[in-house]
């Protein structure tokens, strides 16, 4: 079978024209697949973050301690239940470490995270000027804007910092949120040239 140049122009339109309905297609489907926002715990230092990587993250992360606010007694009260099917070898010393350190980052002073948020899609996308007016109403009553302008995270990550903070008192509905999040994601990720 021989080629004539008209063929393949043809195929060349045809590939584009598939390569161009499957990215438009992607969009679409992803706003069918969207999960609930998870929390990004930093892991501790020292001692205790040894016992957790010896002994908790070969299982599950530490993601979901910031979804509870307990004190050392629901702690210990919560990890035996999780764990009580389980044959985990876990020294007492060890235990008393991962319980304190839990108690003190997420005890009952700390706001645990929401764990209903999903993002809801948004159609319309913040200005500069209109994105540094939400900046200034919801969040200078806290912090200044240099603990924002000074950070570049991906959209996910502004998105937790963005829920955390609105858990904290931050005065932003879920539109407002998720315009906030895309703009910070726009001029404040992760891309150098931003």
């Amino acid at each position: 079978m021989t080629w004539r140049s008209g063929d393949v122009a043809l195929w060349s339109v045809a590939a584009v024209m598939a390569a161009a309905s499957v990215c438009g297609v992607a969009p679409v489907a992803a706003q069918f697949l969207e999960k609930p926002t998870r929390p990004q715990v930093e892991p501790p230092t020292g001692p205790v973050r040894q016992v957790i990587f010896k002994n908790c993250i070969s299982c599950h992360g530490i993601d979901d301690y910031a979804f509870s606010a307990l004190d050392r007694a629901g702690w210990t009260a919560l990890i035996e239940n999780k764990h009580k099917d389980l044959n985990v070898p876990v020294s007492n010393e060890d235990r008393d470490l991962v319980l304190d350190w839990v108690a003190a980052r997420f005890g009952p002073a700390s706001k645990p995270f929401p764990r209903a948020y999903v993002p809801p899609q948004i159609t319309t996308f913040f200005t500069d000027p209109e994105a540094q007016t939400l900046l200034g109403s919801a969040c200078t009553s806290c912090h200044g804007l240099d603990r924002v302008n000074e950070k570049r995270y991906s959209p996910d990550r502004w998105r937790v910092i963005t829920v955390d903070m609105r858990e904290r008192g931050a005065k932003v509905t879920d539109e407002e949120l998720e315009r906030l999040v895309e703009w910070l994601g726009r001029v404040r990720g992760t891309n150098p040239n931003q």
